[in-house]
């Protein structure tokens, strides 16, 4: 009723001049026209009030309030006035809420405003779709360890089809940077530390998503996850070859081959130059040399950094011209909220002669093509009624998937004696501040869902036909051991213990109210060693003499490596779905045979790292020391009393099955740079139990001009094998990109040969081939 009532009184302020009025539809209306022509024609009837609009973000808390649902017309104007382009409606709030603000708002876009442009209407897509009772998928470096874009790609979709039954039509995510400062709060966030594999996952993470009508907007570009110390939105130290080499990968396949239709700067700065106004990356890189059409926004609030943080202008009273002409010019095209919304100085600019209007032209045809291009025009809102949301939205098959998913994502480390598969008849003792009482998810979750979802223990419950009994030893941010009697009590009088230790973040609610937290956004870490009373509980469990299968749930390696030794089996299972319980049991339980390879290395300690597995070559002399448990020394040099090598390498992860490779045939071994080579390798299933391998491929540039890294993955197949059988895989590699950033800085595949290896992880290599590439 409340909108009904607003569109009456709309209709007298507001008449539709802009639509019907013409005898002719304009050519922007027009969706037979190409793209280019419709942009055009709508870009020419803009004033620059409409432009700046388009350019900076608004919220739909300017017309819903998000505590009482109160509608505020006045707020709807001023925003649709003002901040017209996109809004933000990542809000704990009711699903139709959202749903019916948007369709507010979308609706008085096309029949209240003169030109009629609708508005990408935006959340979040990390966990899944940001909203109370959507389906909750794990967490980014969880579903990495799948190593199955397909499944991925999957994910996207059903992530789509419950953001657009809100109407809501953007989502930032995926991720393109690289977990290689594992002190760093997002780690979780990412895909892992390769650039290769994190651009395979985005990219069917976006062509799910975008294929069902959502946008992704790929996120943070670039290089921003490997700041220094650690620290969040901290400068990231780097140069040309490296960015080009290690980096924008990652970003290139999710956004030009995946097709991303937006993109948010990083907040941090590389090399000196912020991202945000980095006019080398976001156009030289991204626009001249990539060909990218569509736009790049800020990330909140980071605007104002360029002032307030690398002192690049007057911070108070801050100077909005400055950082207008610092980051539109540079190509960074639409200013996110949370700042001061310096955007809003584009027309006084302009008039003054400081600020082209060819600048702000080019900025809004990238908003405007991605606009046309995602239909927009003719669909500005694609909700669903009220009673069909339930059909759309966490769904049976959404809720399947998310336990498929994460149970694929699963890795086993360490399986001594053959331990698991558990018995469903056992008497099991779950123990741990992890495994029951709340779900440990990642950040970018909605308000409250902690308290939603399959725990370890539920999960084993539902799975057992024995007796199940818990313990939970230790509240996960305290040293209290007076827990620990009863937890001990309780693995003694079982056959076998579990016990579920680990990090834990916040939800996007709880996680800016200061609570504690080992993981997240803004919160970063010193040590990647378990908190507090944990590592103890999981001795004295071991000391209980019983069998005991300790559960990392993290969104990091933890460094613990007594555990990989002394407990009886040790699985990583990254930040879960709201299915993880259930996930967990069927792989303990021997339902699902673990297929999950590491996408990021495991070190022995913090200050080893980083251990990532590509790198340069002339790194990673090694002439380990170590310390014994009894207290003896055993000193080396590289480390002293430690060792440089991951304690769990990049691509690691065991199996129930066993599998070994026959030697590699090569389609060709002499090939050209422009040419395709099928790389093609017998894998057996030696297991009597059916199994799955992920197949990787490495390449080594044997004699290279400069210093290129040791090893780099190009290629990768994850297949199922039947208890007993053979399969043949075969690994398209492309040698165009087996090139490196020579000393000009041009990309060049240079003559000579390449060493081909294949297997498990990056260091278990079953076999290898030699290629030459002539001149």
């Amino acid at each position: 009723m409340k909108t009904l009532v607003f569109w009456t009184a709309a209709s007298a302020l507001f008449p539709w001049t802009a639509h019907g009025n013409n005898s002719t539809s304009p050519v922007y209306k027009n969706a037979s026209a190409s793209v280019d022509a419709r942009v055009s024609d709508l870009l020419s009837r803009m004033t620059i009030q409409d432009k700046t609009a388009q350019l900076i973000q608004g919220d739909i808390s300017n017309w819903i309030n998000t505590t009482t649902n109160a509608f505020n017309a006045s707020g709807l104007v001023w925003n649709m006035d003002t901040r017209t382009g996109q809004f933000y409606v990542g809000y704990p709030v009711a699903q139709q809420w959202i749903a019916e603000g948007v369709k507010i708002a979308q609706d008085y876009l096309m029949h209240n405003t003169t030109l009629g442009i609708p508005a990408l209407v935006q959340s979040e897509g990390i966990h899944g779709f940001l909203i109370g009772n959507a389906t909750i998928f794990n967490s980014p470096i969880a579903y990495a360890c799948s190593w199955n874009p397909d499944l991925v790609n999957k994910m996207g979709a059903a992530i789509a089809q419950e953001a657009l039954a809100l109407g809501v039509n953007q989502l930032f995510a995926p991720l393109g940077d690289l977990a290689r400062e594992l002190r760093y709060g997002r780690v979780e966030e990412t895909f892992g530390e390769d650039g290769y594999l994190a651009g395979e996952i985005g990219h069917g993470y976006i062509t799910g998503l975008q294929g069902g009508g959502v946008s992704a907007m790929v996120k943070h570009f670039a290089a921003f996850a490997s700041p220094e110390q650690g620290l969040n939105t901290g400068p990231v130290h780097g140069g040309e070859r490296e960015l080009r080499t290690t980096y924008l990968p990652s970003y290139k396949r999710q956004i030009i081959d995946a097709g991303a239709l937006a993109i948010m700067s990083a907040y941090s700065s590389y090399d000196g130059v912020p991202l945000v106004a980095n006019q080398h990356i976001l156009t030289d890189i991204l626009r001249l040399e990539w060909g990218y059409e569509y736009w790049v926004s800020s990330d909140a609030g980071a605007t104002d950094r360029l002032c307030a943080a690398f002192k690049m202008c007057q911070a108070s009273p801050i100077d909005s011209d400055a950082i207008t002409l610092y980051a539109l010019p540079a190509g960074n095209d639409v200013e996110m909220g949370g700042g001061s919304y310096n955007f809003e100085h584009i027309p006084d600019l302009v008039e003054s002669g400081k600020l082209s209007i060819n600048v702000v032209d080019t900025a809004v045809s990238r908003l405007l093509r991605a606009k046309f291009t995602l239909g927009l025009f003719e669909h500005p809102y694609q909700g669903a009624p009220a009673n069909k949301t339930s059909s759309l939205i966490h769904t049976p098959e959404t809720i399947a998937l998310a336990r498929q998913l994460d149970a694929e994502s699963i890795v086993l480390l360490e399986n001594h004696n053959n331990v698991l598969p558990l018995s469903k008849s056992a008497n099991i003792a779950v123990i741990g501040p992890m495994a029951y009482g709340y779900m440990n998810y990642g950040d970018y979750v909605v308000n409250g869902s902690f308290l939603r979802g399959v725990t370890p223990l539920d999960g084993i419950q539902a799975a057992s036909t024995g007796k199940v009994t818990f313990s939970q030893g230790c509240e996960r941010w305290s040293n209290d051991q007076s827990g620990f009697a009863e937890a001990v009590s309780a693995a003694s009088a079982a056959d076998v213990a579990v016990v579920v230790v680990g990090t834990w973040s916040r939800d996007q609610t709880q996680l800016w109210q200061g609570l504690n937290a080992t993981t997240g956004e803004h919160v970063d870490v010193a040590s990647l060693n378990l908190v507090g009373a944990m590592p103890h509980l999981v001795q004295a469990i071991i000391d209980t003499g019983k069998p005991t299968v300790v559960i990392f749930s993290s969104g990091k390696p933890i460094t613990e490596a007594w555990i990989s030794t002394s407990a009886s089996a040790l699985v990583q299972q990254f930040y879960p779905s709201e299915e993880g319980g259930n996930a967990l049991a069927d792989v303990l339980f021997g339902d699902v045979n673990p297929s999950g390879k590491l996408c990021i290395g495991f070190p022995y300690d913090v200050g080893t790292t980083p251990v990532y597995y590509d790198y340069l070559n002339s790194g990673r002399t090694v002439d380990s020391g170590k310390v014994y448990p009894n207290g003896t020394l055993l000193f080396g040099h590289q480390y002293v009393l430690n060792n440089p090598l991951p304690l769990y390498e990049f691509g690691y992860g065991k199996s129930y099955s066993t599998f070994s490779y026959s030697s590699i045939n090569l389609s060709q071994t002499n090939a050209s740079a422009s040419d395709m080579i099928t790389v093609s390798v017998d894998v057996t299933n030696n297991s009597t139990r059916d199994g799955t391998e992920v197949v990787q491929l490495y390449v080594q540039d044997i004699i290279t001009s400069i210093v290129v890294p040791n090893i780099q993955l190009k290629g990768f197949s994850k297949i199922q094998i039947g208890a007993g059988q053979t399969e043949t895989v075969k690994i398209p590699l492309s040698v165009q990109n087996l090139g490196l950033w020579d000393i000009n800085m041009n990309y060049v595949v240079e003559p000579g040969d390449f060493l081909i290896l294949v297997g498990s992880s990056s260091t278990d290599l079953r076999a290898n081939a030699i290629f030459t590439v002539s001149k």
